[in-house]
C-alpha cells in the first residue's frame, strides 16, 4: 500500500532534516556522553581540573554536555587494566613503556609518539627527595640514599612509573658523571636494600612515608610535594633537590580499539589536543608539572627545580633497552632484589 502524498512528503521531509542535521552523538551510542581517561597514580588533582576545563570547552564549540571519568592507580598497572577489558578512550600515563605495551597489544597504534607533540607528552616532571623536618638525615644526593641505616621509600619499579624513574635516576646519576654501569648497579643495589616497603604506586609510597612514618626519604615526582605538604600539614617536611635527576616525560595515548567501538575518537583526540593549550598548559604548571608551552614554563619557573636533567633516550638508550635490561623477568631489577639479604 502506497503512502498518502501529505505522509510521504512528511516523512522525506524528515529524512531530509536527519541527514542535513549535525551527527553530534555517533561517539556515545550508549547515551552516556562520557570519556574515561585511564591515569597514573599522582594525576589525579590535575585531571579534577583539567577535566572540567575541556568540557566546559568542549560544550561551547559542539553544544554537547560531557561526563570525564578519571581512574588512576600504579601506572603498569592501569596498562594491565586496560588490557585486560577496562575501556579507557585514552590513557594518559608517566612512561612510554607502558603506552608501547598498549601497541604491543594492538591498543593503540605503534606510532603513537608521533600522533601529538613532544613525543606525545603535554608535560613532564622529576624526582625528587622529600625528607623530614630539619633532614635529619643529612639527605643531599643520590650517595646518600645508600648509607646504611637510612630508610628509602620508593614503590615497586616492577608496576609503578614512579618506581621506575626513581630507579632510572638513581641508575642515571652515576653515568650522567662519567661513573660505569657496574657503579651504577652498586649504588642502585645499596638504595633498594634500604627499601622496607615497595608499595603498588605513587599514592601507596606517600602514605607509607606521610601517614605511617616509615623511612627517611621519599622519592617522589616534583609535581608531588606540594600537594604532599598542602595535604598532609605544611612544616612537616623538606624537599631535597639532587644534583642531577630525570626527565620523566608523561605520554598520552587515544586507545583506538576502544574508542572504535564506542565512537568516541573525535572527541579522545580533542581531549588529548587540549592538555597543549594555553589554558590547559597553564593547569598542567600550576599543578607543579613541567608544561611545554615556553611562555607558561616561564611564567612558572620558580615552582620547578634548577638541576640537571638527563633523559632516557639520551642517557640510558631509550625505553625499549631500559625495559628489556632493566624491569624484564631476570633483569638487573630482579638482579638486584635477589642480592639483598633482608
Amino acid at each position: 500500500m502506497s503512502l498518502r502524498p501529505n505522509r510521504r512528503t512528511t516523512l522525506l521531509s524528515l529524512l531530509a532534516a536527519l541527514a542535513a542535521a549535525p551527527y553530534t552523538h555517533a561517539w556515545a551510542s550508549d547515551g552516556s556522553n562520557a570519556l574515561l581517561n585511564v591515569s597514573y597514580d599522582v594525576s589525579r588533582e590535575l585531571y579534577k581540573q583539567v577535566n572540567p576545563a575541556f568540557a566546559a570547552a568542549w560544550k561551547a564549540k559542539t553544544g554537547q554536555a560531557l561526563t570525564l571519568n578519571q581512574s588512576h592507580g600504579g601506572s603498569s598497572k592501569q596498562i594491565g587494566a586496560v588490557i585486560g577489558g577496562l575501556e579507557a578512550d585514552v590513557v594518559t600515563m608517566n612512561q612510554a613503556t607502558d603506552v608501547d605495551a598498549l601497541a604491543e597489544k594492538g591498543y593503540t597504534t605503534a606510532d603513537w609518539r608521533s600522533r601529538f607533540p613532544n613525543n606525545a607528552a603535554p608535560y613532564s616532571s622529576t624526582i625528587l627527595f622529600l625528607v623530614r623536618k630539619g633532614n635529619p638525615k643529612g639527605i643531599k644526593d643520590w650517595a646518600d640514599l645508600a648509607r646504611p641505616g637510612v630508610g628509602v621509600i620508593i614503590p615497586n619499579p616492577k608496576v609503578t612509573g614512579n618506581g621506575r624513574y626513581s630507579y632510572l635516576a638513581a641508575w642515571g646519576s652515576v653515568i650522567a658523571k662519567g661513573g660505569s654501569e657496574a657503579q651504577a648497579k652498586e649504588l642502585v643495589g645499596k638504595i633498594f636494600a634500604n627499601v622496607p616497603v615497595l608499595d603498588g604506586g605513587g599514592r601507596g609510597a606517600t602514605t607509607t612515608f606521610t601517614q605511617r612514618s616509615i623511612g627517611d626519604v621519599l622519592l617522589t615526582f616534583e609535581s608531588e610535594a606540594e600537594l604532599i605538604e598542602n595535604e598532609f600539614g605544611k612544616g612537616l617536611f623538606e624537599v631535597v633537590n639532587p644534583s642531577a635527576s630525570i626527565d620523566a616525560e608523561a605520554p598520552v595515548a587515544i586507545v583506538d580499539k576502544v574508542v572504535a567501538k564506542k565512537g568516541t575518537a573525535a572527541v579522545a583526540k580533542a581531549y588529548l589536543d587540549f592538555l597543549y593549550t594555553p589554558e590547559a598548559q597553564e593547569l598542567i604548571a600550576r599543578n607543579n608539572f613541567r608544561p611545554r608551552d615556553a611562555a607558561v614554563f616561564k611564567r612558572h619557573a620558580q615552582r620547578f627545580a634548577d638541576i640537571k636533567l638527563f633523559s632516557v633516550d639520551q642517557l640510558l638508550g631509550g625505553w625499549a633497552k631500559v625495559n628489556k635490561v632493566h624491569f624484564a623477568d631476570g633483569g638487573t631489577y630482579d638482579q638486584i632484589q635477589a642480592a639483598i639479604k633482608r
